[in-house]
């Protein structure tokens, strides 16, 4: 491990922080990415695996930080979206052949999402990876911050140390420990809903196509993936969903097909099931001094239209594409606030239409359920709607970085 100091020191190992750490390395950017959990990069990809949709501007970042190679052997295709509403004739089908596109975005395993990152940091001279490592203190300075972390096993044993970096980068998710040094307090909205998620197999091969079926506890996801296997991601209110993660597997089947309808056929296996209560987070602020917070850390929403990861993967994207100007101080203050600037208008877009969504469906009034099924009806019917609805599908809510245009991070910095 070298010394520091470090020019950023990006705090959580997760996919947003690690593609954050790739970027920097590659520019030469000295950087620390410290990380709580011992990652399990052996480890091949099961059959359980979650999996991420990646939108259209999240692979063209992907590509730009040269991530895709590393995934590109399980990627999936995104070919088409079917929206419906449960027990309504509302739908739109959104086709990307008509869109001129191969794919509106793809699905990827998450684990080989992050050994593909974790392949590429393990090349990267520049980014040193300190694991297992928890922040437990944050002291900001007049050109620098400095972090305390616990847990590495240093040269006099188990304990702590000190790091020093001109910019720390809160990437440690919704629950974030940076956040929470810095005094930032979160506005947290709780959706009292849980989501259930696995893999299934139907009996219909997916053709590549996802579906979102709308319905008044939430919605639930089929997600095209590998082979006959799609992923599946099932909202319900949090009372029940301890009995739906319990349940028989062939009632859970049962339950699904009632939900889902018969467009796969009959659903035939189910993958170990997990689940994740839903919030909505927001940090208050998202800079601070020499820090800022990225990802879930400063946005955590709800996982319907799968916005969730791609929001943090385009907070990346604009993040490496300022830092990646020559000479610059990473941690100046109007650096920070070009950032925000930037970064203000995508992120509340894309917050408002999760959450008005989640709201809108969720509404029993029949007055709105019918202005929900004319609505689904005017998208599928007026080209205009439909080819907004598959911009934002694809993830372009707001200004577009340089590299969601397709420009490679080295490019940039030259």
């Amino acid at each position: 491990m070298s010394a520091g100091p470090y020019q950023v020191a990006i705090v959580g190992g997760g996919l947003v922080g690690a593609s954050l750490a790739c970027a920097l390395g590659q520019l030469g950017v000295r950087t620390a990415l410290v990380e709580a959990v011992t990652p399990k990069a052996d480890q091949q990809p099961s059959y359980d695996d979650r999996t991420l949709v990646l939108s259209h501007t999240s692979c063209q970042i992907l590509k730009g930080l040269n991530l895709w190679p590393r995934i590109a052997t399980d990627l999936t295709p995104v070919k088409t979206i079917l929206v419906s509403e449960l027990g309504r004739p509302g739908r739109v089908e959104l086709n990307a052949e008509a869109h001129d596109l191969d794919a509106f975005g793809q699905v990827v395993e998450a684990r080989h999402f992050g050994h593909g990152a974790l392949g590429l940091l393990s090349e990267l001279e520049a980014v040193d990876v300190l694991c297992p490592a928890k922040v437990s203190g944050l002291t900001q300075h007049e050109g620098h911050a400095s972090l305390t972390i616990d847990g590495l096993i240093i040269d006099t044993g188990q304990g702590s140390r000190q790091i020093d970096a001109r910019l720390v980068v809160a990437a440690d998710g919704a629950r974030s420990t940076v956040r929470e040094l810095l005094g930032v307090q979160p506005v947290i909205h709780d959706y009292r809903q849980t989501a259930v998620i696995a893999n299934v197999t139907p009996e219909i091969f997916h053709d590549y196509r996802a579906f979102e079926r709308l319905t008044p506890t939430g919605p639930l996801a089929i997600l095209p993936h590998i082979g006959q296997r799609c992923g599946l991601v099932w909202t319900a209110p949090s009372d029940e969903a301890e009995d739906l993660q319990n349940a028989d597997e062939q009632d859970f089947l049962r339950g699904l097909q009632r939900r889902f309808g018969y467009r796969l056929g009959n659903f035939r296996k189910l993958g170990a099931r997990s689940r994740y209560p839903l919030y909505r987070v927001e940090a208050k602020e998202q800079v601070s001094g020499r820090v800022v917070i990225i990802g879930n850390a400063a946005h955590t929403i709800h996982p319907i239209s799968a916005q969730g990861f791609n929001l943090g993967l385009r907070d990346v994207a604009v993040l490496a594409e300022l830092l990646a100007r020559p000479g610059v101080d990473p941690g100046d203050a109007q650096q920070l606030d070009a950032y925000r600037q930037r970064r203000a208008q995508d992120q509340q877009n894309t917050i408002r239409y999760t959450d008005s969504l989640v709201r809108l469906f969720a509404n029993p009034s029949l007055i709105v359920q019918k202005l929900r099924t004319l609505g689904l009806a005017a998208h599928e019917l007026l080209p205009p709607l439909k080819r907004r609805l598959a911009l934002s599908a694809m993830g372009y809510r707001g200004p577009v970085s340089r590299l969601a245009q397709g420009e490679s991070i080295t490019d940039i910095a030259g």
